[in-house]
């Protein structure tokens, strides 16, 4: 196969044809390039957008699924590993071409999205279908910036990247701003579903406008250096020679290379923070700063909207300037250092307002920005040094790289953040519980004053129902305990009244001995009587006092084994639950329903714990982001480009030269 056998799009192909063959046999004219690059634009941003769409809903859809979020982490990070290889396969497009991939990648994840992925009623169909979407997305997420770099020289290549680089920033955008605008404040589990048809009704539309306006360059044109729109005729007039078969040979060979792997490892490593927040940005708006879900994807809406800013913008400066590397290092420290400050604002305990949030984080995505886009530029442009005709498997190797990465760095986070879990699935019925019975929030911080509570429960709810009861039993303590005490002597004295009342009026030593005698006997004669009666006699005052308070310990006598259980209760528990206002939480606790009671006794504890575990994981893992971007500003160097505007002004003037040249003797020949 060779250059020769190019054919042209129109004037010889019918219409059903030339929705298949797509190739274009001369470079197209600005008006029909633009239209090429923005539909292949828009085409990224939608794959981006369903890509995306679940990070709206991302805690309905665990909840709505019985999803844990280590299942729901470990499904992200194996998705973009089955993303990875269809970013391998991808490279074919070297040698295939690029459009059909795009196109019809465009209908299989529209249709996926609309109709497959909203009827899934469990977490295994539905993790299933995402790893078909995604596999179908990680081709033609490396198809896109292939035909990007296409129809873009290199002068004007960080422009077109930039529009590119905000496929992925607009596709969240896009997320955040149709998630803020429909979801509800309190929506239904099942209402994920209603995010994705939105998304899917849109992949279907631009998939229309796709398969009828996307074209290609032949591999001709497209396998060769263009450096400026200048090198146009150079480039078609060498392209009626060229061998493609040839062209295409090795080319993973000539792109193992460091400058090509080691700075698509670096890139990769900088976007955890972007991967991050694309995915887990709602959860943790949500677990740590107890924003609402409409909240966290508004937040969501002013992240992807500065950095959308920056790509476009930045692009254009890069362009301007003739150099990238210098914007890469003002993008990465920039990132940096928000980073730190975003980290300052995430301890525990701290009650950031939403409005500082969305600036620290905005202005960071700015900076990532500003960093990406002329990386974009340089690496195609670093893997056109090795070879221009291999600039698909260039991607393709980013594409594999950055997925991996995302693969491990997914199952990396499952160990470094453990408590999202209880805060999404039970956290936000523990605090509307906490919210509804106030009572409850009180018991969690009294819990043993509620524990002894239950534990003395009825001689206690004896007390607060009988409180006269117990009130007389308190005044007549010391009458009860010699009621206890004398119990044999009082018994006696309550048979034979007429005696003790006779021998009432004698002093103790002057009791006619024929009346001592039947007092004897009536205590029970003998040694017993004399004893009982001796101790009658020795404690007169206390046997008085509890024969004069006869009357009240009549009306206590009922209740003896109420107060002797009573009498069992520790002096500090009754203590604890009369002090003031505990009687009073105590009686709310006690009409929570025992459902919402058990929940809370599952659960709440949980959720209290993982609550302040979280912010101190959560910053570990964005630590560990801000250390992917140390590297990425260590790898600059690596990349081709120069990093003074004039010396890169300067190497233009040279290639332009070039170009005349061998235009020059190319003319000659012909002549």
């Amino acid at each position: 196969m060779t250059a020769t056998t190019a054919e042209p799009v129109s004037g010889q192909r019918g219409l059903f044809s030339s929705l298949i063959h797509r190739q274009l046999d001369s470079y197209p004219n600005t008006g029909a390039r633009v239209t090429f690059l923005a539909i292949t634009v828009v085409a990224t941003i939608t794959l981006y957008y369903e890509l995306y769409v679940g990070g709206s809903v991302s805690p309905l859809i665990l909840s709505s699924l019985g999803m844990t979020f280590t299942f729901y982490v470990a499904t992200v990070a194996f998705g973009n590993l089955i993303g990875a290889f269809g970013s391998l396969f991808a490279g074919l497009t070297d040698r295939y071409g690029r459009a059909n991939l795009v196109v019809f990648g465009l209908l299989f994840s529209g249709i996926f999205v609309t109709f497959v992925l909203p009827a899934a009623t469990n977490k295994w169909v539905f993790t299933i279908e995402s790893f078909v979407v995604g596999m179908v997305e990680g081709v033609c997420l490396v198809a896109t910036p292939a035909l990007i770099r296409d129809f873009s020289p290199q002068v004007g290549r960080a422009t077109a990247m930039g529009f590119w680089t905000s496929g992925p920033v607009l596709g969240s955008l896009i997320v955040a701003i149709v998630g803020s605008i429909t979801i509800p404040l309190a929506p239904t589990l099942r209402f994920w579903t209603h995010e994705y048809y939105i998304c899917g009704v849109v992949g279907l539309v631009v998939f229309l406008v796709a398969l009828i306006g996307l074209r290609e360059l032949s591999p001709q044109l497209r396998d060769q250096l263009m450096v400026t729109m200048r090198d146009r005729a150079l480039i078609e007039a060498r392209a009626k020679g060229l061998d493609v078969e040839a062209l295409v040979k090795n080319h993973w060979r000539q792109l193992m290379k460091p400058d090509v792997v080691i700075s698509a490892f670096a890139v990769s490593v900088m976007l955890l923070i972007y991967y991050a927040l694309v995915g887990f940005l709602v959860i943790f708006a949500s677990t740590i700063f107890g924003f609402t879900l409409n909240e966290a994807n508004n937040l969501g809406y002013w992240c992807w909207a500065f950095n959308a800013g920056a790509v476009i913008l930045v692009g254009i400066l890069s362009d301007r300037a003739r150099v990238r590397k210098p914007f890469m290092v003002v993008g990465g420290v920039g990132a940096a250092v928000m980073l730190v400050i975003f980290l300052l604002q995430s301890k525990a305990g701290a009650h950031p307002s939403f409005g500082s949030i969305a600036a620290i984080l905005a202005i960071m995505l700015f900076f990532l920005g500003v960093a990406y886009t002329p990386w974009m530029a340089s690496f195609t442009e670093t893997v056109e040094h090795h070879n221009p005709a291999a600039v698909a498997t260039g991607l393709a190797i980013w594409g594999w790289i950055i997925r991996v990465i995302v693969f491990g760095s997914s199952l990396l986070l499952l160990v470094v953040i453990n408590t999202v879990t209880p805060l999404v699935n039970y956290g936000g019925t523990v605090a509307k519980y906490a919210h509804e019975y106030p009572s409850l929030v009180w018991a969690g911080s009294h819990a043993a004053v509620v524990a002894d509570a239950q534990k003395y429960a009825a001689p206690l709810t004896f007390a607060a129902t009988h409180p006269t009861i117990v009130a007389t039993a308190k005044a007549d303590a010391t009458q009860i305990a010699n009621a206890t005490k004398f119990a044999p002597e009082l018994a006696v004295i309550e048979a034979n009244p007429t005696l003790f009342a006779a021998a009432a009026r004698y002093p103790a030593n002057k009791v006619p001995p024929a009346l001592a005698a039947k007092l004897i006997a009536a205590a029970g004669g003998g040694s017993k009587g004399l004893t009982i009666l001796g101790t009658i006699s020795a404690n007169q005052a206390a046997i008085q006092g509890v024969i004069a308070a006869a009357p009240q310990l009549a009306t206590l006598k009922p209740y003896s084994a109420q107060l002797t259980a009573l009498s069992k209760v520790p002096a500090t528990v009754i203590a604890a639950v009369s002090a003031p206002g505990v009687s009073t939480e105590l009686a709310a606790l006690a009409k929570v329903p025992p459902s919402v009671t058990a929940y809370m006794a599952a659960h709440a504890g949980d959720v209290i714990t993982a609550a302040a575990k979280s912010p101190g994981q959560w910053r570990t893992w964005f630590w560990i982001c801000f250390g992917g971007i140390i590297v990425f500003l260590l790898s600059i160097p690596l990349l081709r480009g120069r990093w003074r505007p004039r010396d890169a002004k300067r190497d233009e003037a040279e290639h332009e030269a070039m170009v005349q040249a061998e235009l020059a003797k190319l003319q000659t020949s012909a002549s």
